[in-house]
């Protein structure tokens, strides 16, 4: 009896750490609702402080970076104002970056600003900058005047 007791233990703490394993995984990644929420910071943080200050910060200070979380900006040309991630995307034009499925990713978030304003651009993959794999990824964002603003969720 004792040993079937002592099984039983070993498999419930076996099966405890797998589940515990499981969510700091998910805990180690962006949200949803985080990146929804990042965004509406971001564009308050543009209204209150101006582009200039903002898109520093979004890109080289640290109160916009949470995990995989970060935040980007780009005209609606597709040219990068802001990236969180890679700094050195900042002023480049963007607008015919493809992801590894040939799937125009800048485009797509531009046609959604200019026709929605707001949501989600889904189904297309970019480098994780913590994993550092390349991920499917979907992407929130708003548009603050002839710029959009947003932040992506990884999908690993």
């Amino acid at each position: 009896m004792k040993v079937i007791s002592l099984l039983k233990v070993l498999i419930s703490a076996s099966a405890l750490s797998w589940m515990m394993a499981g969510t700091a995984q998910a805990a180690e990644q962006g949200t949803a609702a985080e990146a929804e929420a990042m965004v509406k910071k971001a564009v308050a943080y543009i209204k209150a402080n101006g582009p200039e200050k903002a898109y520093e910060e979004f890109t080289n200070g640290k109160s916009f970076k949470d995990r995989d979380l970060y935040i980007i900006v780009y005209d609606l040309n597709g040219k990068n104002l802001a990236q969180g991630a890679n700094p050195k995307l900042v002023g480049k034009d963007l607008i015919g970056l493809k992801d590894p499925d040939g799937k125009l990713l800048i485009q797509m978030f531009v046609d959604l600003a200019k026709t929605k304003g707001k949501g989600w651009v889904e189904g297309y993959k970019f480098l994780n900058p913590v994993s550092q794999k390349i991920e499917g990824k979907a992407m929130y964002l708003e548009r603050v005047g002839e710029t959009l603003v947003g932040c992506g969720i990884y999908k690993s």
